[in-house]
């Protein structure tokens, strides 16, 4: 016979176990004491002595070695975190399946990750139609000077008020100064610039005095717009509105006092003038927002900003292509109809997924309003279309970390005993880390994302001035900021801990598209953060916590696909050898999420074949959970084969980890083709098949629908996400009855498998009703149990495991319970169905 079919499991002969299996359960079913007792008549008594100890000694060693057969089976059937959690330790795989679960949804937004499209990032043609969307220009050519009458005009025409607008302008038009807090790119400097325009409109500014509203230098700060308010021509400034954007983040740079404040206040009612000062969120901007004169933003509302954008653009089309003042006497479309049928087009499922952010910003309102007006007016086809607006996230990500580089450099140099050090990195690395953090974990709680932020903003800190032990901001959090600055959002939910659902406060970005951009822009345009962010992924693969590295664990393989040969030796390959099985099932997972592309798939497979072949202990074990996915082999045959030869060697010295994953795989489309090999290897002559095939067995009796990966919510097994994954098959699939009875009747009957397996078949009649009273796998059992109980011999092991689970003096179970149960696995046509419920 090859190798191969031996790493099959196909039997060498046909010999069936069932006749052996039945001898051993005929013996092992005699009352103890009278197994291997004979009648011996005639013989001397010293004789007959001697030989009843020999035939005792016989019987004590070959129930040591039951129990010791026994004793390794079991072992065979712990869980693959185990050796880290204890004997009795609780695992978290079914934890961290389901943390898997939300965080695959994070990055399934119907395109590869290789596809991200930045060709209308820097700048944009829409027919005629030019947009300069570059997040890194230079803003000096606007810091200073008047605001013309024509840019104050087209902001009255196409602004969109946000919510609290009124009790805004009310509040400048009382105090005359107000300091307006905002992340940036949600419209707060056109906010601004509408109020001062709509209260200096009214404050009686005579006609070619100057210009009404103006921005003011930075660098004077609220001083300097002070002093000029105070000095001479005060009365020539008199209803003119000034329009301040303060850098609080800049090196060096302070927020103004509430003395400051105070004076430029006096300063602005004495000459009746109106000043607005824009913040960015934050925590050096906090003590602005909180005091007399500091409020909050609100960014525009999505679909009315949408809305005029889009009209301002179909207008200005018809403007430049039509003669004639109103109307389409060409025949062309009316706007009305033009305005309609872009808002469906907006509504379409592949361009709001193509979009991918939950609410978008004034520039990105009126990029996506131009693509649409140019797909609709002939400009862009639908391809170019959907390529713009995936743009849209991609520039979003390119303008967080644009620029964070130079602003280290500018920061001042403190002397140390040391040397010389940067004072504030950790301060203004955090931001950007907390970014990173949230396209990893999103969906967990926020101390978890925060909390993992201020690891990666130490690595980063370590990584930028490796030779200065960076400083910790212990105060620099500010929640509040966090999600304006990083377009995030709470909701309230659960999270497990040590098995058990508690309240959590989890965070998520605003829109599908934003971590995979995230990641996307770190990976591809800034090579020098890899190291860092490698240290931090692996610092995260040892965190206990499911819902933190299982998420981990999906993001580094995204990462993988980026720049597979680099993550391969960074990430993949280490911790594949890793010693901890966290850190190897980490390595799977990653691997498991790359082989989801089509681009990296083939590369995948052919490496976890190789690390079954040929590779260490680790490797092969790594090799094991990720062939327990489904997508690291080209069929479920493969690997089966592939389990099969990790499963046997060494002596079964991974049987668990290989047994534990042809578990996993019976969430498959073609689960009975893995219940026939099962029954192939049961029935194999060598010892070391039947023991892959009752471990396995065993396994599926005590293993959970949630802890199999392939069972996804909303399919008929993950709908039953707390059931005993057999219950489940045999409640959704009746086709699977027999098969699985058949394993399980091997395994009970079986000497070395019997106890463990009944305790697994315990554990399923336990699942009948929940604590509470109320049905649980109830219809699974229904179906299980009379094909398990078809003989008088298994009736009568039924009935003996029913009375020890009623007299068990931790957990006995109720006698109506019992009945019901006994009456589901032998049916009698003259009771009913309550009857059989009740007993």
């Amino acid at each position: 016979m090859s190798d191969e079919q031996q790493a099959a499991g196909a039997p060498e002969r046909a010999p069936l176990p069932d006749d052996r299996v039945r001898d051993d359960r005929v013996r092992d079913d005699r009352p103890r004491g009278e197994e291997g007792r004979t009648d011996r008549d005639g013989g001397s008594a010293d004789g007959e002595t001697s030989a009843q100890e020999k035939e005792e000694r016989e019987k004590e060693e070959r129930e040591r070695e039951r129990e010791r057969a026994t004793g390794r089976f079991k072992e065979h059937t712990r869980d693959p975190l185990a050796e880290e959690q204890g004997d009795d330790g609780p695992t978290d795989l079914a934890a961290a399946s389901r943390a898997r679960h939300s965080t695959r949804m994070l990055f399934d937004t119907g395109r590869d990750l290789n596809s991200f499209d930045r060709s209308f990032i820097q700048s944009a043609h829409i027919g005629d139609i030019h947009l300069r969307l570059d997040s890194r220009q230079s803003g000096a050519g606007m810091r200073s000077g008047p605001v013309p009458e024509d840019e104050l005009r087209g902001l009255r025409r196409i602004h969109v008020e946000p919510q609290g607008y009124v009790r805004l302008r009310n509040a400048l038009v009382a105090r005359r100064l107000l300091v307006l807090g905002a992340a940036p790119g949600t419209g707060r400097t056109s906010t601004a610039l509408s109020l001062l325009d709509e209260v200096t409109a009214g404050a009686g500014t005579e006609p070619g005095a100057g210009p009404r509203v103006s921005r003011v230098d930075p660098d004077g700060g609220v001083r300097g717009l002070a002093g000029l308010l105070s000095g001479d021509g005060a009365e020539d400034r008199r209803g003119t509105g000034y329009l301040l954007e303060l850098a609080l983040t800049r090196p060096g740079s302070l927020p103004p006092d509430a003395m400051d404040l105070d004076g430029l206040a006096a300063a602005l009612g004495g000459c009746g003038a109106f000043a607005v000062i824009v913040v960015t969120l934050g925590s050096a901007a906090n003590p602005l927002l909180t005091g007399r004169y500091g409020m909050i933003c609100p960014p525009a509302p999505t679909q009315e900003l949408l809305t005029t954008r889009l009209r301002e653009r179909l207008e200005d089309h018809r403007a430049r292509t039509a003669d004639h003042a109103a109307g389409a006497p060409d025949g062309g479309p009316r706007l009305e109809d033009l305005l309609t049928a872009a808002e469906e087009l907006a509504e379409r499922e592949e361009v709001r997924d193509a979009v991918g952010l939950a609410d978008l910003r004034p520039a990105e309102a009126e990029l996506l309003a131009s693509l649409l007006a140019g797909h609709l007016l002939g400009d862009l086809s639908y391809e170019e279309l959907l390529s713009g607006c995936r743009s849209l996230a991609a520039g979003q990500a390119q303008e967080w970390f644009a620029g964070v580089d130079r602003a280290l450099a500018a920061l001042p140099a403190a002397a140390t005993d040391g040397g010389v050090a940067r004072s504030g990195t950790a301060a203004l690395f955090h931001p950007v880390a907390f970014r990173i953090a949230l396209a990893v974990l999103g969906g967990a709680p926020h101390s978890a994302v925060a909390a993992a932020a201020h690891l990666l903003t130490w690595e980063l800190s370590v990584q930028s001035d490796p030779d200065n032990t960076p400083a910790r901001p212990l105060f620099c959090d500010d929640p509040e900021s966090d999600l304006a600055l990083s377009r995030a959002e709470p909701t309230d939910g659960r999270v497990e801990v040590a098995g058990a659902e508690v309240d959590a406060r989890l965070i998520w970005y605003r829109g599908s598209a934003l971590p995979a951009a995230v990641l996307a822009e770190i990976w591809d345009r800034h090579f020098p953060v890899r190291a860092p962010v490698v240290r931090w992924l692996r610092l995260l693969s040892d965190d206990p916590r499911p819902h933190v590295w299982m998420r981990a664990a999906v993001a580094a393989g995204e990462l993988c696909v980026r720049d597979f040969d680099h993550s391969y030796g960074e990430l993949i390959r280490p911790l594949a050898e890793a010693a901890t099985p966290r850190r190897r099932i980490f390595a799977a997972t990653t691997m498991d999420q790359a082989a989801g592309h089509a681009s990296h798939r083939k590369a995948v497979r052919k490496l976890v074949d190789d690390w079954s072949r040929h590779g260490t202990k680790s490797l092969r074990w790594t090799a094991a959970m990720a062939l327990g996915y489904g997508n690291a082999a080209a069929t479920t045959d493969a690997a089966l084969d592939a389990l099969a030869r990790i499963g046997i060697r060494d002596n079964g010295d991974q049987l668990a980890a290989a047994s534990f994953n042809v578990v996993r795989l019976l969430a498959l489309p073609d689960v009975a083709k893995v219940l026939r090999r099962m029954a192939d290897w049961t029935h194999h002559q060598r010892e070391a098949y039947q023991d892959l095939g009752l471990v396995t067995t065993v396994r599926l009796a005590s293993t959970g629908v949630d802890e199999v990966p392939a069972a996804e919510p909303g399919s008929p097994l993950g709908d039953r996400g707390d059931w005993p994954l057999p219950l489940a098959l045999a409640a959704t699939r009746p086709e699977l009855v027999r098969p699985m009875a058949d394993l399980l009747w091997t395994a009970l009957n079986t000497p070395r498998s019997k106890d463990v397996a009944m305790d697994a078949l315990e554990a399923l009649l336990r699942s009948a009703v929940r604590k509470d009273g109320t049905e649980w796998a109830r219809p699974g059992l229904a179906a299980l149990l009379p094909a398990l109980a078809a003989e008088e011999h298994d009736r009568r092991r039924l009935d003996w495991l029913l009375r020890r689970m009623m007299n068990d003096p931790e957990n006995p179970l109720p006698d109506a319970q019992a009945r019901s149960l006994w009456w589901l696995a032998v049916p009698s046509p003259d009771r009913t169905g309550e009857e059989e419920r009740h007993g």
